[in-house]
């Protein structure tokens, strides 16, 4: 049975997939960075764009519900960020002159997608907060469908992809708490910008304290996408704002309820008669990497 990539596909250059079947008319222009969209194609049209700002989630069993989740963090710039962290983030009084600065850099720190700085007439910071734009990535491959609504044809089977939120959680939440123990120290915050999906798989897993915004210095603001029947599109409205501490993110992640050492046990003896066991020394046993994604349930 024939299946319409459109089920699949959201957003293409910020608009409903199906009214956006061909993005290079559009010269992929990103209408959230007012420039060449920068995501790259690795299938068919390999280094070309990829102008995919999110696809459908599926859920349910017998009644199937969807959302939209956001495969590109630059899908955030739509947002009215300045104003909304001033507004529920910001440490002390509010800022008199603030202004953008993308991508600062740092040894021994990394990076944050920018700041919002509050600089005097000396042109010096009186003070900051950062934020972080946070999207996620897909297990499988949802290029088929993308590949077929562009050349205007229909997929022969539904894609196999899910999202990566395990992988997300991994890298995302330890580099917050390292961030934020430096924004601690630097008397500020750091703002995670993420999609509710993101916000309540974070949650989800850890059960991190919550803690009034000013005495925080990690806020999550969480949004969701919505369709806007106007604009005939999905926007993000923002949805929560949750602060914590980075000790109490750390502490949640690390000491957590540990699992049974019994089916842990059981785990070992489940890989030993598959013929899983592996002789030698450490360094002389080439085991592959598994992929990425979300953890088995118990």
């Amino acid at each position: 049975m024939s299946v319409d990539p459109a089920l699949y596909i959201a957003e293409i250059l910020g608009e409903p997939a199906a009214e956006m079947r061909n993005p290079a008319n559009a010269e992929y222009q990103c209408p959230f960075i007012n420039s060449e969209c920068t995501k790259r194609a690795h299938g068919g049209t390999a280094g070309y764009p990829y102008p995919v700002c999110s696809a459908f989630q599926y859920q349910g069993r017998k009644v199937k519900t969807r959302r939209v989740v956001c495969l590109c963090p630059k899908r955030f710039f739509e947002v009215e960020i300045l104003p909304e962290v001033v507004k529920y983030c910001w440490p002390g009084k509010p800022p008199a002159n603030p202004q953008y600065v993308h991508e600062i850099k740092m040894s021994h720190f990394g990076n944050v997608d920018f700041v919002i700085a509050d600089i005097n007439k000396g042109g010096h910071v009186d003070q900051f907060v950062s934020v972080e734009l946070q999207a996620v990535d897909t297990t499988g491959s949802i290029y088929p469908a993308y590949e077929a609504l562009i050349t205007n044809q229909l997929l022969d089977e539904a894609p196999g992809y899910g999202f990566n939120l395990a992988n997300v959680f991994k890298r995302y939440v330890t580099q917050l708490i390292r961030k934020g123990y430096f924004h601690h120290l630097w008397g500020t915050k750091i703002v995670s910008v993420i999609q509710d999906v993101v916000f309540d798989d974070i949650y989800k897993r850890t059960k991190f304290p919550e803690m009034k915004l000013e005495e925080a210095n990690i806020v999550f603001m969480s949004y969701k996408f919505v369709p806007d029947e106007e604009k005939r599109r999905f926007v993000p409205v923002l949805d929560r704002v949750v602060g914590t501490h980075h000790n109490m993110l750390q502490n949640a992640v690390l000491y957590q309820l540990a699992p049974s050492r019994e089916k842990f046990c059981e785990r070992i003896e489940t890989q030993l008669k598959k013929g899983q066991a592996h002789f030698g020394k450490p360094d002389e046993i080439n085991i592959a990497e598994e992929p990425e994604g979300e953890e088995p349930e118990e």
